[in-house]
């Protein structure tokens, strides 16, 4: 009966160990993703973001693979990471996991995919971004960012506002719009990948992160050489 008792125990204890390793496996995906989502971005003439914005934003959040869908009523959910500049020397810090949720209302059909990059310009974003859930076009304002060829040299006109969405289809849809998508801390998705239940602000402001997986460093460094720091902020 012992014996049995400990076979049992063993089972659910190696269930678990692979469970958890298929959780933070995940978490893995969702970064490299991420990563090539941003550097497929700044390789094309046509999308790329402006170097002189993205080197003064706050905060970068990307969410690869956010999924929309609706026949009038609209929903969108997706997963994704995010990263605050370090004030000191304006180098990325280690990824916060977040998800978004949200619907809407209108004239909309079909389905699609969308890769999304936002980029947080002010302080009052960044402090949005911190909360536990906060709801884009409604908590905090936003807006498109300019893309292409030309747009670095109009870039200046664009430092004024708090949140710039990049967002690259798969699919089609109509009426697309991100106002009253809610983003949210991942808690679980923070605990698999680093071993700790994570609030968004004790990952990307007060550096709670005792230790950074491996994967993470590797985040942190590319995007680093992707989106490379203006002044410290």
């Amino acid at each position: 009966m012992k014996l049995f008792s400990f076979s049992v125990f063993l089972i659910l204890l190696l269930s678990d160990g692979v469970c958890a390793e298929e959780d933070v496996s995940k978490q893995r995906k969702i970064l490299r993703t991420s990563q090539m989502i941003l550097e497929e971005i700044q390789k094309s003439p046509d999308q790329k973001i402006p170097m002189k914005l993205i080197s003064k934003a706050k905060a970068i959040i990307v969410f690869p693979t956010m999924l929309k869908a609706g026949f009038f009523v609209g929903a969108r959910y997706g997963k994704g990471i995010a990263s605050v500049r370090t004030r000191e020397t304006g180098e990325w810090g280690p990824p916060a996991f977040l998800y978004t949720t949200g619907g809407s209302f209108g004239f909309q059909f079909g389905a699609e995919a969308v890769d999304l990059i936002l980029l947080v310009m002010s302080q009052r974003g960044l402090e949005g971004l911190l909360n536990e859930q906060f709801t884009l076009g409604g908590d905090i304002a936003l807006s498109a960012g300019p893309v292409g060829r030309h747009a670095e040299a109009a870039a200046d006109v664009y430092m004024q506002g708090e949140i710039y969405s990049y967002s690259r289809s798969k699919g089609a849809f109509g009426g697309i719009s991100l106002k009253g998508t809610i983003i949210t801390t991942d808690l679980d998705a923070n605990l698999a990948y680093y071993g700790h239940p994570y609030t968004s602000e004790e990952i990307l402001l007060t550096k709670q992160v005792l230790k950074i997986p491996e994967s993470g460093n590797q985040f942190i460094k590319i995007f680093n050489h992707l989106a490379p720091p203006g002044h410290a902020q």
